[in-house]
């Protein structure tokens, strides 16, 4: 059963050029160990809603932007293969979080089984 990592998570406007960089080398780095698919989107009709949105869900600052993002498995085994070997290389590891373009406080991600891919 496939299996998709997803990421929700709110970027200064300013900041989507570091954010871009940051992320293609992320993404390239987990396609070489093996990740079948990466992506991330930027926010175009998003609005808030009355109970919750993406907005309301990273606490949306003026300025900020919604990104989502999910990467795409064989298996959840073939997840955890890959996210052990992403999280040793050492392109990733000296990604310091304190430096990166976005709050990490406000963002929330998950994984997940793919119920239906048609």
């Amino acid at each position: 059963m496939s299996y998709v990592d997803g990421f929700v998570l709110p970027v200064p406007t300013k900041n989507l050029a570091a954010y871009r960089r940051m992320a293609r080398r992320a993404g390239k780095i987990w396609r070489e160990y093996g990740a079948l698919h990466y992506v991330e989107c930027v926010a175009d009709d998003v609005q808030p809603g009355k109970q919750t949105s993406f907005p309301q869900s990273v606490k949306l600052k003026r300025g900020e932007t919604v990104v989502f993002s999910w990467i795409f498995y064989k298996s959840r085994a073939h997840r955890d293969r890959v996210n052990t070997k992403v999280m040793q290389d050492p392109r990733i590891a000296g990604m310091e979080m304190r430096h990166a373009p976005f709050d990490g406080m406000r963002m929330f991600w998950g994984g997940f089984k793919v119920m239906l891919d048609l």
